[in-house]
Order: structure tokens, then sequence, then C-alpha cells
């Protein structure tokens, strides 16, 4: 302060007013009031602090009222603050050099000050408005900002006077006093003009601060529906990234949501990439079995081209700025040795750096941007190719596809091809990169530059067996992973089976035999990416050594400054040399993958001719088929329909009936076009609605299954549901109709599973309707009224054909189909066809057979006849516990649904918020032999770069600055030791790579196996909530990514962070004051990282949990497509596919704009720091550092804002990446099941038990979780050992969930089961589960061989298999089959029918003879003739088992003897059959009243 006090006391003598023009009492008076504005905002600060407590209230109003530029004015402050900062150095670094005087420490000074009070206005800002709310800027800051203008202003005018006056003016005081005024100019316009923003926040604000559901909605309605500003931003916004500003500032606040997203402008939505692809094959292709690689290529760049266009001009640019540093070097060199060409070279020489680096920054940024732009458009267009061709396969080609390969394409395939946006330009940019390399070599070394060109063309051809082994191993690794993909989709799907069975750990053990062989291609691939990586890292140096041995034997003089200048041209060179092998990498993966999908979009569709569809109205036949012939199997000589003639007139109601597997089912899917036809005609008029046999059920809430994309018309609605009988289950579920179901039904009961769909099929309002045996699922009381209500009911005028094997269900038809091995044998009216000894009659017999047992209540035939009325609905006495039940569901369901969604079977997908903990980092790096290679790894590293600098230190040392200076050492000298040094550099990078891919393969080796194992044991819950795609997203990409991307990731962070500090060292060496600089840099880096990184880490979240829904709604479109195709609703199920695929893109998208967005930012930072060193080089008198070691920091300093960006970028990628971990670390975690076997309590050793077989249940509760109601509410009974027990009861009784709690797939709530006295909930799982058997309600196949089916655990000898096969009556059509027992079964069974499959599953329970045996509605599938011979069976070798049968058929358990009757989960009735049915008026009674009347009645109209 004494010195501008001084300074303004000599100006008092200056004659006049002399001393008012002179800058150097302006730049006195300038800093005085520069001190004044620190007071202001010091006083301002501590006002704020006192009126804090008081304005406490209305801090929440006010914060989001801000005056308009706000962000702007903080970072024009921030700007002020550092130009007066470079400045002040530029100002430092010249006087030093110059010599010092009175004005120059003031100007120094005043510089310092702005500084200082910039840069803490900055903060002030920051604070007073982002933090605290305030909403208008203080009146004394205004009224400086006046004033600041009026004084630039006349310092302006003051500069121009004086330099006309002296002719002479320091630059320095024009470029500050300009920049002041525009600076001050833009304060006022800010303090005096600028408005309040934000007033409709107000309205907002509460709304968020309110009930949660409101919050809920306004983030909904206000984020998801905003699109992406980038589409409508500034040239400014785009260039530098501002337009990803508020997302990224919303995410340092909050944890980002899917709602939070803005949505894609829609020339990147699949809307508007699809149709580009699609029209480009299609018309280079006549037909879709003509797709090949090149056509999809083509197609890809045309859906792509403008992107394409753009990263490669920006990509020119890249390239070419990039060696403007090494081409300067010798120059800047020879400079600072004192050679000087021109006036002011050195800021010349600067000012060149500075521009390419800023045009090398900018290019590149937009380059990677516009690359992933365009690979996301691709990955979109691909995806919504794939489900399209996957929504109209041919059965035939789906047979050869299964749907865990189909998902691959999808999420590994179409992903890799849409990463190759990374990649796609490096190829010409490799040959441009060596010519400009060659150039540069070739002016500084002459001839030596053709040993570079041999040396990298050798290094390159090296890639050719190395990039040919990769694509190899590559594919192989693929083809594995779609096995074991596979087997872990059909696991899942049927993992409820194999708990039942006790087969888990067998299946586990599968799916790692095929990891293992996948594994084994890994570890080959894996090996080949290090040695890879080894041959590109020692590249650098070998070519290094190949150039400079060509020097010295073509005698070229070497000096420092063209050695560095061929050192940092070969560093960028390594770039694309070592870029090189990832990119034949990629570019064989993502061929492997292009032929992948090519061949998948070249299997046949179905053929679209099958059906020749007529008008409506046009024609009175609704269904004609004219000599058709259709097959499965087109290859097949012999045809599955055979000489198939019928005519169905409008309103007509068709029944077709026959054996097992005579092609009733086949006969609905020729009808609708679903089976290829081989000759014939097949017309149609009409809309059709189709019921499969198997339920294909939604994930979603019941009403969206019903409705399936129509709208709600309530009173339709309210028929269908009571015409289904739906309404009680609907008041039994908490919520109702909006009861989100779960993955393929999974928390509803068969029953339930069918009625929804014959409800969907109601709803749609057809002209036919076409139902495949849906009575069959449903109980004997459910079944009458489904038939009557619906078929009779709502379907009286409609066409309708139905297969069925209930006899009493055919009277009614118009028409009745009798199938025998793919004909129609017969047709006619009931009585019509109805001829001693016909196909039909031995139907009809074998039902008639089934009756003879209810001949007791025949006669009350009349009286039952006379209560069915009454009595459709309910059974009587339920009533009252209806009653009770209600009650319950208040008290259980309506307390959930006051929760909201926590009540819901399937919750939304769990994620992690906030910062990836450091225990997850641990975890995976210790993983692998407790982390003892980690130090091994890093300490590689540090030598490698320590001898990689040394090399470098001693080239630029022992060569002379000029070729007039003798060299320290001679030149053989000088390359051995440089050999040597590179030698020992490539000898650590070798065991850095070899290191780290042993370290990386065996965590990702250690976590599938950890994974799976929890999984496999994880509780049936468990899957019943979770959707198979969130699993099998786990279990591929994820595991792809710790398979081969994140020990790389993790690495390249290590190894980044200790290449920079490396490189500071360096540069420290010669100008310690970059420190001045740098470390203020780096803080504002981490700043800016921390400041981004919530963000980014929330997007790559959101990410994963938006790819789930895209696999799950393809899983599911792939299994129903046969129902989809039947409802016309292909293009609803497409358009919600493109709508997920965005959902998916949209936080992909904005995650790369964020990236770019830090990345520019740390550029430019990095920039500041190069470029004040290189200033500081040329302001330091000459002869003061040794030049040629000035040269060496600039060398590595051209590398610096890249390797800085770099360790943030790849910290940023590295916490992305290692979410995948996180989520595989979630499944290791899962609760497990109770112990498979308990050693100290296991049943009888010899294995006997039990060997009565009694069943003693004891006050039984079950829920299936803490937050549902009970659905078992206290049962106490006893199964007789050696007796049959049939359980009767309503759909959704109770009955399925009183045998999973017998195997204990769900552990009861209270009470306890005993069998033969030992307590099922004390012994081990195994133990229990291995000695009771099952046959399931869904008859379940596994792919692979008859054999493996019936033997999953290969117990048993060929012998026994075929003795168990002609029990079952399946060995005359295994005997068939050319391969016998090794005859394959496809995926499902599909090649099977539903019937054979439930035979399958006798046949095991044959096989494995235990003494329980559970059927569970086990012939539900079959005809009544097969029924009873299972039956027969089931007598002749069960008969001293105890059996406990599931039963919709009255006649299953009418021999049975004891029968429970289950209503509502309580005990109504349990006796034996003839007592009940001597009571009238007992339930069962009812029931089989009711039974007898149908079956004589037989629905006659």
């Amino acid at each position: 302060m004494s010195v501008f006090l001084s300074h303004l006391y000599s100006m008092r003598y200056v004659v006049g007013v002399d001393f008012l023009l002179n800058p150097i009492f302006f730049r006195g008076f300038s800093g005085s009031v520069h001190l004044v504005l620190l007071l202001i905002l010091f006083i301002s600060w501590v006002c704020k602090k006192i009126r804090t407590n008081k304005n406490e209230g209305q801090k929440q109003c006010l914060r989001i009222t801000r005056f308009s530029y706000h962000k702007r004015t903080m970072f024009f402050c921030l700007g002020l603050s550092l130009f007066n900062l470079v400045l002040c150095l530029l100002s430092h670094f010249y006087w030093y050099r110059n010599g010092w005087s009175e004005e120059k420490v003031v100007t120094l000074l005043d510089l310092v000050i702005k500084t200082l009070a910039w840069l803490i206005l900055s903060v002030f800002l920051h604070t007073q408005f982002f933090n605290s709310g305030a909403s208008k800027l203080p009146v004394a800051l205004r009224v400086w900002w006046g004033f600041f203008f009026s004084i630039s202003c006349y310092s302006l005018v003051v500069d121009s006077v004086y330099y006309k006056k002296h002719r002479t003016l320091p630059v320095q005081f024009w470029v500050s006093d300009i920049v002041c005024s525009i600076s001050g100019l833009f304060f006022c316009f800010v303090g005096f003009l600028g408005k309040k923003e934000g007033e409709n926040a107000l309205l907002q604000e509460p709304l968020l601060n309110g009930s949660a559901s409101n919050g809920i909605e306004s983030n909904k309605s206000g984020g998801g529906e905003t699109v992406t500003p980038y589409s409508s931003a500034s040239f400014f916004s785009v260039l530098t990234f501002s337009w990803m500003g508020n997302l990224i500032a919303a995410g340092s606040k909050k944890t980002l949501d899917l709602e939070d997203v803005p949505q894609l402008a829609s020339i990147d939505s699949v809307r508007s990439a699809f149709p580009i692809l699609r029209n480009e094959v299609e018309s280079d292709c006549e037909s879709s079995s003509k797709v090949t690689t090149f056509v999809l290529v083509k197609a890809l760049i045309f859906t792509v081209w403008k992107e394409i266009l753009l990263s490669a001009f920006l990509v020119l640019a890249y390239t070419l700025a990039t060696y403007v540093g090494p081409y300067l070097i010798d120059t800047f060199v020879q400079y600072l040795n004192g050679r000087r060409g021109v006036k002011n070279e050195g800021y010349l020489l600067v000012s060149t750096f500075f521009i390419a680096k800023v045009v090398e920054c900018l290019a590149q940024r937009h380059w990677f941007f516009k690359a992933q732009q365009a690979g996301f458009r691709a990955r979109a267009a691909l995806v919504a190719m794939i489900y399209n061709k996957g929504l109209t396969l041919s059965c035939q080609s789906k047979q050869s596809h299964t749907s865990g390969e189909i998902i691959n394409f999808m999420t590994v395939d179409a992903e890799r091809i849409g990463d190759f946006g990374w990649y796609m330009h490096d190829p010409w940019m490799v040959l441009l990169q060596v010519a400009l390399a060659l150039a540069i070599l070739y002016k500084n070394l002459g001839l030596a530059s053709i040993a570079t060109f041999v040396a990298t063309v050798l290094v390159m051809l090296a890639n050719f067996p190395l990039g040919k082994l990769q694509e190899k191993f590559q594919e192989e690794l693929m083809a594995s992973k779609d096995r074991r993909m596979k087997s872990t989709s059909e696991i899942l799907r049927n993992m409820r089976i194999l708990k039942l069975q006790g087969w888990e750990m067998k299946f586990l053990s599968k799916i790692v035999e095929l990891r293992n062989t996948e594994a084994g291609w890994l570890r080959r691939y894996v090996y080949t990416t290090a040695m890879t990586s080894f041959v590109f890292w020692v590249a650098p140096t070998f070519v290094s050594v190949v150039t400079f041995g060509a020097c010295m034997l073509m005698g070229i003089p070497l000096e420092s400054g063209k050695i560095l200048s061929a050192l940092a041209t070969f560093r960028i060179l390594q770039e694309p040399i070592y870029n090189l092998p990832d990119t034949i990498s990629m570019i064989a993966q993502t061929k492997v993958s292009l032929d992948r999908i090519a061949s998948f979009l070249r299997l046949h569709d179905l053929q679209p001719d099958v059906i020749q569809v007529l008008p409506r109205g046009t024609s009175d036949t609704a269904i004609e088929i004219v000599d058709g012939n259709f097959t499965w199997d087109v290859s097949s000589p012999t045809s599955t329909l055979k000489d198939i003639n019928l005519r169905v007139s409008r309103g007509m109601r068709v029944a077709v009936c026959g054996t097992v597997g005579s092609g009733k089912s086949s006969l609905i899917s020729s009808i609708l076009g679903e089976m290829p036809k081989i000759s014939g005609a097949i017309m149609l008029s009409g809309t059709k609605a189709y019921v499969a046999q198997s339920p294909w059920i939604q994930s979603g809430k019941i009403e969206e299954n019903i409705l399936f994309g129509k709208e709600m018309d309530r009173e339709r609605y309210e028929k269908v549901l009571e015409a289904c009988s739906l309404k009680k289950d609907l008041e039994i579920l908490s919520f109702g109709d909006q009861t989100v179901i779960g993955e393929r039904g999974i928390n509803l009961s068969g029953g339930q599973k069918q009625r929804i769909q014959i409800a969907r099929a109601l709803y749609q309002d057809a002209d036919i309707y076409l139902f495949d045996d849906p009575f069959s699922a449903v109980d004997a009381h459910t079944g009458s009224h489904l038939f009557k209500e619906c078929l009779l009911g709502l379907l009286g005028t409609k066409t309708v054909v139905y297969v069925t094997h209930q006899v009493e269900f055919l009277p009614a038809a118009d028409l009745i189909l009798v199938m025998k091995n793919g004909r129609i044998s017969q047709a006619g009216k009931y009585e019509d066809i109805l001829n001693p000894g016909s196909d039909f009659m031995e139907l009809v017999g074998a039902h008639k057979e089934a009756l003879l047992v209810l001949d007791s209540v025949e006669t009350h035939s009349g009286s039952g006849k006379s209560n069915i009325s009454e009595e459709v609905g309910g059974i009587g006495d339920a009533k009252k516990v209806l009653k009770d039940e209600k009650t319950a569901v208040g008290q259980n369901g309506k307390a959930d649904d006051v929760g909201g969604p926590k009540g819901q079977l399937v919750q939304e997908e769990e994620r992690e918020k906030g910062k990836v903990g450091f225990s997850v980092y641990w975890k995976y790096i210790t993983t692998a032999y407790g982390g003892a290679l980690v130090p091994f790894i890093l300490l590689a590293q540090v030598l490698f770069q320590l001898l990689q600098i040394g090399s470098n230190y001693w080239m630029a040392w022992a060569t002379p600055v000029s070729s007039n200076v003798p060299a320290p050492v001679g030149g053989s000298t000088l390359l051995v030791v440089y050999v040597a040094l590179a030698i020992g550099s490539s000898f650590c990078i070798l065991s850095r790579a070899l290191l780290l891919v042993t370290a990386g393969y065996k965590t990702a080796t250690i976590l599938f196996n950890k994974m799976h194992f929890c999984l496999f044991r994880a509780p049936m819950s468990f899957f019943d909530a979770t959707p198979s795609g969130r699993i099998l997203n786990r279990a591929s990409t994820d595991q792809s990514a710790v398979d081969l991307n994140i020990s790389f990731q993790v690495a390249a962070f290590a190894f980044s962070i200790i290449q920079l500090l490396g490189i500071i060292a360096v540069m420290s060496q010669v100008a310690w004051q970059v420190f001045i600089i740098f470390i203020p840099v780096i803080a504002i880096c981490i700043w800016l990282q921390q400041y981004y990184i919530s963000s980014a880490r929330e997007l790559a979240r959101l990410i994963g949990v938006c790819k789930a829904p895209v696999i799950q709604h393809f899983a599911e479109t792939i299994s129903g497509s046969t129902t989809i195709r039947s409802f016309d609703q292909e293009s609803r199920f497409r358009d919600t596919n493109m709508k997920l695929i965005d959902g998916y893109s949209r936080p992909t998208f904005h995650s790369s704009g964020a990236m770019e967005w830090l990345c520019i930012r740390l550029d430019m930072l990095s920039l500041i720091t190069f470029t004040s060193s290189l200033v500081f080089l040329i302001s330091v008198p000459e002869g003061t550092i040794d030049s040629s070691v000035a040269g060496l920091a600039v060398t590595y300093g051209l590398n610096l804002n890249m390797l800085q960006a770099w360790v943030i970028w790849n910290l940023c990628s590295m916490e992305n990446k290692i979410i995948s971990v996180e989520r595989i670390l979630q499944y290791t975690s899962l609760p497990s099941e109770p112990p498979l076997v308990i050693e100290s309590n296991r049943p009888e050793a010899d294995g006997h038990w039990p060997s009565h077989g009694e069943v003693d249940i004891r006050d039984l509760k079950v829920r299936y979780a803490p937050h549902m109601p009970l659905v078992l509410r206290g049962l106490t009974c006893t199964f007789s050992g050696g007796k049959k027990t049939g359980i009767v009861g309503r759909t959704g009784s109770g009955k399925s969930t009183l045998i999973q709690t017998l195997f204990r797939i769900v552990e009861p709530d209270g009470g306890h089961i005993f069998i033969d006295d030992i307590n099922i909930s004390l012994i081990g799982l195994h133990d229990l589960r291995s000695r009771l058997s099952i046959i399931p309600q869904d008859p379940t196949m596994f792919e692979g061989t008859i054999r493996s089916n019936l033997d999953p655990l290969e117990e048993h000898t060929d012998e026994q298999i075929w003795e168990a096969l002609d029990k079952c009556q399946l060995g005359d059509e295994v005997r068939k089959k050319e391969c016998k027992l090794d005859s394959a079964v496809n995926e499902n069974g599909e090649n099977w029918s539903v019937g054979q499959r439930q035979l399958v599953c006798l046949g095991r329970v044959l096989l494995k003879k235990s003494k329980v045996l559970v059927l569970d509605e086990a012939t539900a599938s079959v005809d009544t003739a097969t029924d009873n011979l299972i039956q027969q069976t089931l007598r002749q070798h069960f008969s001293d088992s105890t059996v406990i049968t599931i039963a919709h058929r009255i006649t299953s358990v009418l021999d049975s003897d004891m029968v429970l009757l289950l209503d509502h989960g309580l005990i109504e009735e349990y006796d034996t059959p003839t007592k009940l049915l001597e009571n009238k008026s007992s339930s069962f009674a009812r029931l089989v009243a009711e039974y007898s009347v149908r079956s004589n009645s037989s629905f006659e109209t």
C-alpha cells in the first residue's frame, strides 16, 4: 500500500493535470478501487451472516428465483480472475528478464489485487445465488460495477491519448483495458437490466416438498417430456458442451432419475434411424433371406452417414493439429539456444503451440461425441431390426436359434457394433499419422526416416497373426457364451421344477462346465491381448532404436532438437500403433457380430401368403381349408397335418378332440398361419383371437394384460371379468386388477393365468376365436362356468374353434373334428359320429368309464341341477369364509396399499445410489490371490515409466544442441545405453501385461462362480420377484464387462496417474514455477470431476437399469409371438420396443455428452499449465537453463493436456464400468435357502426315509412375502402313509401353495409339517426334495435328449429308462425316432406336445419311485383315455406310496382314500369321498353333482 501512496504523492508534482493522463496513475487507482470491492464483499458477507437466522423461513421460496445470467456472471468473474493471473505472470516473466521499475511493481500489484478480487467475487456469487438462493444482487455491488465500467472506459481513452503523445505503450495495458471495458459493459447490463427468472418454479417447489405422490408426478411430467437442449443449443453451447450444464448441475444436487434425463431429439430417436436402415436393407435385398454382411454394413453407413462425414473431418483436423508440436520442437530448442529468426519469435511459437492445442482439443472432443452418437443410433436401429425379425420368425427358424441366443444378438452383438463408432476412422487415420510422422522425421533426420518407415511397417505387420488369432478366439468365445446364455435362460425359466426335484446343483454344474469351455477361450483371448499390448507398447522404443541406429550408420548428425522432435513424433505415433491392435480386435469382433446378425436376419419368416384374408362381411364362411397339408419340419418327407378339408360358417362352434399327439394344436396353428403350408389353401374372414394351451402372460398389471392395447370400456371389462370368474380373485389380491404380475405370470396360479388369457381374448371382441384346450388348467367348477359364460354366453354369436379333452363340452358344438395321426378321422355333430368302433367312440367310452364311479350320485342329479344356478361362482358354505377373507384382505392387503407399490411382488430394479463405495474396488482388486499381484503390476509400471523417462533424458543430454558443439559421449555409447534402457522397459511392460491379464481372468472366474452359486441357492421367492431379464443382464453384459474390460480400465487409471506424475516431474526440473499454475489447475480439475461424477455415475446406473426392460420385453415377445400375431398386435409391440430402446438411449446419449463436457474443460485447464510453462521458458534469460532439457520438458508437456484429461476420464470411466462389478456383487450376497444337507440332522442313513410316507400338517400358515397376506391360514390335517389323498378347491384356494410348502419352496410363516415324525424344516433341502416326487402343473422338458430329460442325474440304466417309458405310454413313440433315447428335445420341449411332456414328467417319477408322490394337476393336458391310463399306471406302481393329488377332474380324486377341500386358505372339508358324498349339503357333494350334471347334460344348446 505504501508503494501506491508514494507513487500517488509523486504524481502531485507532475505539471497541471498530466498525471491524470498517465496510465501508471490508473494502475494504482484501479488497484485501490478493487481493494474497495474486497471491502464491499466482506461487509456483504457479514450482513448476510447476521440476517441468516431471520430469513430462514423464506429461504425455500426465494431459492428458485434468481436474476438472469447468474451462471454467466459467475464464470465471467472467474474468467477475469484467470485473465489477470495470466497477465500478471507474463508481465512478471517479461520484466524479470528486462529489469524492474517502480511503475512495473505498481502494475504487478494491481494485477495481483484484481486476480484476488475477481476470484473472491465469483466465490461470493456462487454462495449467494447457488446455495442461499438470493434473488437479487447487492446494491453496493451494482454501483461498484457501474463505477468500474466508467473507470475502464476512461482508462481506454487515457491509453489512446498517451499513445498519440508518446508513440509507445505496453501491449498489456491495451489488452487489459479493452477486456475490462467489455466486462464492465456486461456487468452493467446484468446489474441494471437483468431480470429475475424462475417464477414458474415457485409453483413447482411446494409440490416437490409436499406429498410424495405429487412430487413424483410433477417430476415425471417435467423432466421426462423435455427434449434434450442439444437440439436447440447455440453454436457456442454446442462447441463447449454447455448444453449439458443443467443436467450435470441437477445431478450434483440430487440423485438423478430417468425422469430428470431429457428426451432424445427426433433425429437421434430410433424412430428416425430404424426406417432408414430397414429401407436400405430392403432396397438391396429382394427378400430377407438374402441379407449379407456387406448389405448390412452399407445400410448402417447410410443410417449415420452425416455423423461419419463430420467425425471424419474432425479426425483430420485433430491429426494435423497433433503434429504441429513435434514439427516446431526443433525450432523451439534452437530459439532457447539463442538462434532467433524474427522479432518476438518466442511469443509467435507459443501462440502457434496454443492455437494447435485448442484445435486438437475441440476436434478430439467433438469427434468422440459424434462417433458415439453414430454408434448408439446404429445400435438402436439394429436392435429394432432384430426385434422385428424375432416377431416374424417361423417356428422352424426359432428352433435353430433359442431365445437366449437371440437376446445375445441384442445385448452383445448390437452393442459391439454401436461401440465400433469409436474405431471406425482408425484405419485411415493410422495411414495419415504415419505419413505426417515420416514427413517430420525426413525434415529432421533425412533418409533415416526410411528406416523408421520400415520399422513401423514391421510392427504393423505383426498385427496380422495376432489379429487373426484374436478373431478366432473371439468367435469361439461368443459361440460358447451363446451356449451358456441359452442354458442359463432355460434354467431360469424352469427354476421352480429344478428346486422341486432337487436338481439345481446338477444344473449349476452344467452351467459351470459351459463356463469352463468359455473360460478356456477367454484365457486364450486375454493372453493374446496381453501379447498384443506388449508388442505395441514396445513399438515406439523399437522404432526409435532402429531410427537412431540408422542415423549412426548413415553418419547423420544427431542434435538434441532433432532427437526431441523425433521422440515427440514417436510418442504421437505410439497412439495409432498402440490403438491398432484394439482397432484390429474391434474390427474382428464387429465383423463376427455383423456376420451373426446378418445370418439371423437371413432366417426364414412365417410364410406371408399362407392365409388368404377375405374382407369382413363378404362371405358367410369364417374359416375354410381346402386340401391342406402342413408340416412343422419343411425338410421332413412326411406332413404333420394331412389332407385337411374344413369349412366353418360364421357363428359356428367347432370342437376339436383326439388323443395326445394327434395334431389338435397343430390344426389351430395352421388356422393361425403359424405352421408352414406344403399345399392347399386357407381362407379366413374377420378378426381373430387366440388362447394358447400354455398361458402367455406379460409382466405388468392384470388390467393391461386383459385390455391388451385396447381402450378401456368399463362395461365390457366388467362383463368379461364376470364371465371369466376373475372378480373374486381380484378381490383377494391386494391391488386388485392393478396388481403387477411377475414374469410369465409367476405370482398367479395356473388357473388364474389361463382365465386372464381367456379374458384378454374375450375383451378383443374378435370375429373368430381359437381356444387351444384352455379348460384343462382350471378346476371342474370354474371350467363349467367358463364354458357356459364365455363360449355359450359372450361368444354365443361368434365363430369359435376349441380344442378340448373334456368330452362333456363336445355336444354343444355344431361340428366336432376328431383328430388322429394328423388327419381329421371324423367330422360331424355329436350324435352323427358316435359310431361303434370309431375313434370318437373310444374317447367317449373312456370318459364314460371314468364316470362309472359317479353312479352313487347319479340318482341325485335332479337336485343337483336345481342348485347349479345359485351355486355358480362360489362353493356353498364358503360365503362366510369369503367374508372373513375380505376382512383379512382389508387388514393385510389394504394396509400395504397405503404404502404404495411396496406391496407388489415385482419391485423396481434395485440400483445403488451415490458414490460407488471403496469396498467395491477393494473387493475387486483383492478377489484374485488376495490382491497379491497388484503391487507387482504397479511396480512394473513405475519401473517402465522411469526407464522411459531415463532413456529420453539420456538422448537429450548426450547429444549436442547443434553441429558446432562437441558431443558429451561417443555414438556407440549413446546407442548401447539407449538400447539397454529400452530392453529394460520392454521387460517391465511384458511383466505388467501378463500379470494384469492373469489377475483379471482369475477375478472374472471367481466372481462368475460366486454369483452363480448364490443365484442357484437363492430361494424361489427371489426368482418370482425378479424378471429373468435382470439376471440375464448380469450374466451376459455385466459378466462380459468383468471378463474383457474392467481389469484394463482399473489398470489404465493407475497407469495414467503414474505417467502424469512422471511428466510433472520432468517439467518441474526446468520450470518449477509451473507448480504455481499446476496446483490450482489440478485443484479445479478435481473439483470439476467431483461436480461431474455424481451425474455420470447415476447416468451409468440408469443405462444398466434401462437395458433390462429392453431385454425382458424382447424375451416376452419371443415366447408370446404366436399370441401377439394372432391378435394382430405386432405394431403395438414394435412401438413399445422403440419406446424402450429410446429409454435406454436417453441416458447413453447424455452420459457421453457429460463425459465430453468434462473433458473439454479439463483439456482447457491443462492447456493453461502447458502454455504457462512455455511462456516461462521464453521469458527466462538466455543460458539460464539447459535448452536440451527444456526441449525435453516441452516434448513431455505436449502430452500433458491429453494425459491430464486421460487421468480424469479413466477415473470416471472406471467408476462407470465398476458398476458392473457392483451389480454382480449384489447377486453374490443374495439371501440363501436353508442348507441342502444338514450333517447333524440327516434322515436315516440307509436312505429308506420316509418308510411309511405319513404327512402330518400342524397349524400351517404361509405367506409369499412379509408384506403380502396369508395364503394358508392355519391348516391342520394328516395324510396317512400309503393312502391316496385328493385335494380339491376353487382356483386360488391354496392347493398349489400347500404343495410348495411340502417341498419347502415356500417356508411356513407358522406351524410345521412332519413326514414320518421328522420335522421337514429341520433337515436339509436336498434330503427332503430328493425323497419326494412330483408331477408339476406345467410340464417341463429341457433342451437335450430324452435320456437327459428322464434321468438328468444319470442314476439309472437304459433298461430302467425304457421300462419307465413303456409304463407311461411313450415307449412306442420314442422307438419310432431314429436316435431312440438320444432323440433331440428342443428348448422348452417345443417339438413335443404338451400331453407328451406331461407323460415324460410321469416317466421321471416312475424312475424315482418315492414313498411320497404329489400330482399337481398332472393330467390337465391329456385326454380322458390317457388320463385313465396314467391313473391305472399310478395305482399299479404306487399302491404302497402316499399319493397327494390336486386335480380339476373330479374323477381323478374320487378313488382317493381321503378328500381335502380347501377354500381361501382354510380346510372346509376333509373326509373320505364316500362320507362326503353321503352328506348332500357338503361342498364336495355339490361339486361332484355339478360335474356329473355337466358331464351328462353336456351343455347342449
